[in-house]
């Protein structure tokens, strides 16, 4: 049987109809889909009815397949000779482990494409009325993962550079948030520097609060902020009082509900 080919395709963030044309592509045409937690459900009956769908799903601390065991499917399945989607959210190439899933792919001769995605900083930044980058405010960006923030725990992060980044957007970083506004007060970022968490972006569910380094942390612990959620630090937070668009969209959505 002559081998498959698979595509490692970003879902994009919550709104299903984030995902690029050439990822829906990739989900139509496929025999078999392999799919992360915070993928949109809905993009799954774009599939075939018969294609095979594989949950790989992991929550902190809490894998269903472990990175390995997600290899192995990943060849299997294109061994057998089918089409595979890899279907991950926001982009692949931003912590979503794409580098490890291509490369064993190469080692078994199997073809395979990476098809970029909307990534969940910049859509539930801007989602939230926040532009990653602004002439007045900010020309550089770091997006950092929130998972190597423990107070604790090994520490590879260079804070005193990071701390001179215009605007830093931390991927599930809730759970460390007080210890990454103390890193980064520590480390030369002013205490008033605005920061904005966005709790379920780009969905009906999304919600956003606002404070400062030395305030969030007690906001986010008050209004009980959870994952999945972006942390965005910098200046153009401030841009969200004029820019914010998305829940005033869901708050008249849902007030003419109400008086219908």
């Amino acid at each position: 049987m002559s081998k498959g080919k698979v595509y490692l395709v970003g879902a994009g963030p919550g709104d299903e109809k984030l995902i690029t044309v050439k990822g829906l592509e990739c989900i139509q045409q496929s025999d078999c889909i392999v799919y992360d937690r915070l993928i949109n459900p809905s993009l799954l009956e774009y599939a075939p009815k018969n294609a095979e769908r594989i949950y790989c799903g992991k929550l902190p601390g809490k894998h269903m397949l472990i990175q390995e065991e997600i290899h192995e499917i990943l060849v299997q399945k294109a061994l057998e000779g089918k089409i595979v989607t890899r279907l991950k959210g926001g982009d692949p190439g931003v912590f979503g482990r794409v580098g490890e899933e291509a490369s064993i792919l190469k080692q078994h001769g199997i073809p395979f494409e990476i098809v970029p995605g909307v990534t969940a900083s910049v859509a539930a930044a801007e989602y939230a009325g926040i532009p990653l980058t602004h002439r007045e405010y900010a020309s550089s960006v770091a997006l950092v993962t929130g998972h190597g923030c423990k107070e604790n725990g090994p520490d590879h992060l260079n804070w005193r550079a990071l701390s001179g980044i215009d605007t830093i957007a931390f991927y599930m970083g809730v759970g460390n948030l007080q210890n990454i506004c103390r890193q980064l007060m520590q480390n030369g970022k002013a205490p008033g520097t605005p920061v904005a968490i966005i709790e379920n972006g780009t969905t009906k569910v999304q919600r956003t609060i606002s404070g400062t380094l030395d305030t969030i942390s007690q906001l986010a612990a008050s209004e009980k902020i959870t994952n999945p959620a972006m942390i965005i630090v910098g200046e153009v937070v401030k841009v969200r009082e004029q820019a914010m668009w998305f829940e005033d969209t869901l708050y008249k959505t849902k007030n003419n509900t109400n008086t219908q």
